[in-house]
């Protein structure tokens, strides 16, 4: 089969309608339901282990460390599941190309499920002792091996199937699932930590997301499966040649588009550790009120607020990206990262009026770039790879913007101070701008 050499969206949902895959009308709204569904599974178990690394288990499988290093060391499991993602997808990949996309979801979301529940059953380190720390490991890197395989390419056929004047709308409508999922987590965190003692939230009650992670889960993968293992999606997807292709192959034809692919959203994915993760955990080890520490409650009773913001924001960047353009509205929305990370810093010291205003501005601005920053680059990938190009890409991407991110900025923050934190920040709004740069130049050449 020849690989065209350059491709656009306008001209592959042309095709897509006037050859009307035999009679079969893409649904974007059957569609957009499973895209969100599936990405707030993801992202649920994403924030169940993200709060659970500074709220459980620095005092439950690092008891021997102080609670600094403690939430280091969890930090530090927390990067496994974005260093096995890449092996995941080549597994995967291997088996859709094999098996089918069908085979493929259904055992990636059933190893990522198990994976999940079984972490609420781990024992503490007092029971187990370092076996326990190894078996928490061991299920992390067992989430992100599955995420790899959880790439079924709704996503694009969505894009594909979108009017040229709502692209912009149905490139935001899988990342709702994040704001989903965040809203989902912190209320119910919230919920438990106020219904229960502090040490039988230590003890059992953390327990409780990760089992209902798995219920999630199975939701989710029979609303995905209900879609894609239709013979009316499958000959969709083979029509838009959204098919498995081999990782050399596609790395050989689509590195480059890939490695900017990936660098796009830099400054989005470490904005959303910086909304999240870190500033839970700086909250939690460094916040003092007359030399006690704070409760933890209303921080992320903020970061619930915080994730309406960032839903209705994610929202509004598919209504200005249709109007302005994605590339201009990036462009803004980076800029305004940037100079965020420079506030930051003094926001989050001003006590609880100034973590109320980094909520609210962040989160605003972690939607209007996250919702738009994925598709910024992946419309140039030549229709018989964009599969795979995809998946490498989102892969990538997570690795370099998301995997190492909160330990990062809390080691630059408890060693050099809050302000290094944000420098780090600044640093990928820097990068993201850069890339945006590149890629218009790219464009302007002829390859978009």
């Amino acid at each position: 089969m020849a690989i065209p050499a350059s491709s656009t969206v306008e001209q592959d949902a042309r095709r897509l309608h006037s050859d009307n895959h035999g009679g079969h009308e893409a649904d974007p709204g059957e569609m957009s339901i499973g895209v969100i569904i599936g990405r707030t599974s993801e992202f649920f178990d994403f924030f169940v282990f993200s709060i659970a690394c500074v709220l459980v288990f620095p005092a439950r499988l690092f008891p021997f460390a102080d609670p600094l290093t403690g939430t280091f060391y969890s930090f530090g499991i927390f990067a496994l599941a974005f260093l096995a993602r890449p092996f995941g997808s080549l597994f995967f990949i291997w088996v859709d190309k094999n098996y089918g996309r069908s085979a493929k979801l259904t055992l990636a979301l059933l190893i990522l499920g198990t994976s999940t529940v079984a972490m609420g059953l781990v024992p503490t380190y007092d029971v187990a002792g370092a076996w326990a720390i190894g078996i928490i490991m061991l299920f992390r890197i067992g989430q992100g091996f599955a995420l790899g395989g959880a790439w079924d390419g709704l996503a694009s056929l969505l894009a594909l199937s979108a009017p040229s004047e709502k692209r912009g709308w149905y490139a935001m409508i899988p990342q709702l699932g994040a704001a989903i999922a965040l809203a989902v987590v912190t209320g119910l965190f919230i919920y438990l930590i106020a219904g229960m003692s502090a040490g039988d939230f230590l003890d059992w009650g953390w327990r409780y997301p990760f089992f209902v992670a798995f219920s999630i889960n199975v939701v989710a993968l029979f609303a995905r499966l209900r879609i894609v293992a239709t013979p009316e999606y499958e000959q969709m997807f083979e029509s838009n040649e959204l098919v498995a292709t081999g990782v050399a192959e596609t790395w050989k034809a689509e590195g480059r588009q890939i490695c900017l692919g990936a660098l796009t959203p830099l400054a989005s994915f470490a904005l959303l550790q910086m909304m999240t993760i870190f500033p839970l955990g700086y909250v939690f080890l460094f916040v003092q009120d007359e030399g006690q520490a704070v409760p933890i409650t209303p921080f992320l009773t903020s970061m619930l607020i915080g994730s309406f913001v960032y839903f209705f924001a994610t929202a509004a960047s598919g209504i200005l990206s249709d109007k302005i353009g994605r590339r201009k509205l990036l462009t803004m929305g980076v800029t305004g990262i940037a100079i965020f990370a420079i506030l930051a810093p003094v926001l989050l010291n001003l006590g609880t009026a100034g973590q109320t205003v980094y909520i609210l501005v962040g989160f605003a601005l972690l939607g209007l770039t996250f919702g738009q920053s994925s598709g910024a680059v992946a419309a140039s990938f030549a229709p018989g790879y964009r599969y795979t190009a995809s998946a490498c890409t989102s892969d990538l991407a997570w690795v370099l913007g998301a995997g190492f991110a909160p330990f990062i900025a809390l080691f630059a923050a408890a060693t050099f101070g809050l302000w290094a934190a944000g420098v780090y920040l600044l640093s990928g709004a820097v990068v993201t701008l850069l890339v945006l740069r590149a890629n218009r130049l790219t464009s302007a050449m002829g390859r978009n």
